[in-house]
C-alpha cells in the first residue's frame, strides 16, 4: 500500500485554490479533490505495518487548532522551480502534530527521509522551467488572503497511481482533541 498523512482541506479553500490556476507552460496542476496538507509521505508499506501505524496514530493526543497561510513560492527555489506552493504558518500545534506523527511512523517501524516538516500546500508540479510566466504568476498572487480554517482532525490516505494519475483514498481519520468527530475506521487495516 502507497501511504500518506495528511490535513483534509475544506471545499471552500479547494475551490478557492482552484481558481488560482493559470497558464504555465509545462505546469501540472494538482486535481482539486487531492489539495491536503501532508504531514507524512510513507510510500509503500506492508499491509501488515499499515495495521501498527493505525494503532500508533490512534494514540495521538494533539490539541486541535486553526490553519493560516503565509505566501505563495516554489520548491527549489526561483531559478530551478519544480513546486508551486502556497505556504502555512507553522502554528505550534501544527508542528507537534507533525512531531507526533512522525514518532508514530518510526514506532510503527517506518522510516522517513531525514526532511524537515516545512508546511505547505503543494498547487502545481513543473516540468519545465517556465520562469518568466512563473514569476508573473507568483507576483500577481503574493499578497494572497486565504482564510484560516480549523483543523479538528488529520487523515491515513492511500494513494494509488493509474494511468489517469493518482487517486486517494482516505483509510482513517483521527479526531483532535475538542473535536467533535469519532474516528473513522476502515476494517482493512483493524
Amino acid at each position: 500500500m502507497r501511504l500518506f498523512i495528511a490535513i483534509e482541506l475544506p471545499t471552500g479553500l479547494k475551490n478557492e485554490l482552484e481558481r488560482l490556476r493559470t497558464d504555465i507552460p509545462g505546469a501540472r496542476w494538482v486535481p482539486t479533490e487531492q489539495l491536503h496538507l501532508t504531514l507524512a509521505f510513507l510510500g509503500e508499506v506492508a499491509e501488515e505495518t499499515a495495521g501498527r501505524l493505525t494503532t500508533q496514530l490512534a494514540e495521538i493526543r494533539a490539541a486541535s487548532f486553526t490553519l493560516s497561510f503565509s505566501g505563495i513560492g516554489c520548491f527549489p527555489d526561483r531559478q530551478r522551480p519544480r513546486v508551486v506552493w502556497i505556504g502555512v504558518k507553522p502554528e505550534p500545534n501544527l508542528l507537534k502534530l507533525a512531531a507526533a506523527v512522525r514518532q508514530s511512523v518510526f514506532a510503527a517501524g517506518i522510516f522517513l527521509e531525514e526532511r524537515p516538516f516545512s508546511p505547505h500546500l503543494t498547487l502545481a508540479r513543473l516540468k519545465l522551467p517556465a520562469a518568466a510566466e512563473l514569476r508573473a504568476f507568483i507576483d500577481r498572487q503574493s499578497r494572497i488572503t486565504l482564510k484560516p480554517f480549523s483543523v479538528r482532525e488529520f487523515t491515513l490516505f492511500q494513494s494509488r497511481l493509474t494511468q489517469q494519475g493518482a487517486v486517494h483514498t482516505p483509510i482513517r481519520d483521527f479526531p483532535l482533541p475538542g473535536s467533535k468527530c469519532p474516528a473513522q475506521a476502515d476494517n482493512r487495516l483493524s
